[in-house]
């Protein structure tokens, strides 16, 4: 009898998600859109000090989603990348800062989702958490030490960004699996 650690009995078994292409158009577009509306929505009801910051960060959420379901490094990273120049696109930084950050948490998702079962709510809500705080250094190391920008590590806001992107994660990734193609 053989026990296995991942939850599925082998790689063999883990299941690729698969779903409709408007899902995979729709959903990271509405991400991006609401990234760059619900701050300022949400600014006049947030205190001045939290007003500065995205408390959220719904592209890298989708960009894990799909990274972990799809369960391939190669589609991981290009949604990544793709995510992140949209959001950059949508803001006043410089383009590739986003991009970058959510590359790699792309990659890593997709390799991550090959050896794990991220079925699983717990290890979704662990993997959301360490990948928004990945974004986060990842961001800051490159603005600060290859462009030059003058961002300050504020890690109490970053650490309550990951909070909140791991328990939206919570709530979002069951409603997002209602839309895999079922085989």
């Amino acid at each position: 009898m053989r026990i296995s650690l991942l939850g599925a009995d082998g790689r063999r078994e883990l299941e690729i998600h698969r779903y409709p292409l408007i899902v995979y158009v729709l959903i990271p577009l509405v991400a991006v859109i609401l990234q760059s509306w619900l701050p300022r929505a949400l600014g006049m009801w947030l205190p001045p000090w939290a007003s500065r910051w995205a408390l959220f960060d719904l592209p890298l959420l989708v960009t894990v989603y799909f990274a972990l379901g799809r369960r391939n490094p190669m589609q991981g990273t290009l949604m990544g990348a793709l995510m992140g120049l949209f959001q950059d696109a949508m803001t006043h930084y410089p383009i590739g800062l986003n991009g970058i950050a959510k590359t790699v948490v792309g990659y890593l998702g997709a390799s991550i989702g090959v050896r794990v079962d991220v079925d699983n709510h717990t290890i979704r809500l662990l993997l959301n958490f360490g990948f928004s705080m990945l974004a986060s250094a990842i961001y800051l190391v490159v603005a600060r030490f290859l462009l030059g920008l003058e961002i300050e590590w504020r890690g109490l806001a970053e650490l309550a960004k990951a909070v909140i992107n791991a328990g939206i994660a919570a709530v979002l990734f069951p409603m997002l699996d209602r839309f895999r193609v079922r085989e």
